[in-house]
């Protein structure tokens, strides 16, 4: 439980951040959650494409080692 405590006050924490923000005091709480989910949506695709990238290296290191035994 306190894991998911630590996430819901990391999450509460990021929208204070988004609120009390100059933009944040310029928008209503509901824009700011769609502007903090969107970033949060592009973060989550650079993330995947980043892996995905590193992935194939690996797989691709690992049938090298793997066949030079």
């Amino acid at each position: 439980m306190a894991t998911i405590d630590r996430s819901v006050e990391r999450a509460g924490e990021a929208m204070q951040a988004y609120t009390l923000s100059a933009d944040g005091w310029r928008t209503s709480p509901s824009e700011n959650l769609q502007v903090l989910l969107a970033d949060l949506m592009h973060w989550c695709d650079a993330t995947q494409h980043d892996f995905d990238r590193i992935l194939l290296k690996a797989r691709d290191r690992y049938e090298k080692e793997k066949n030079e035994r």
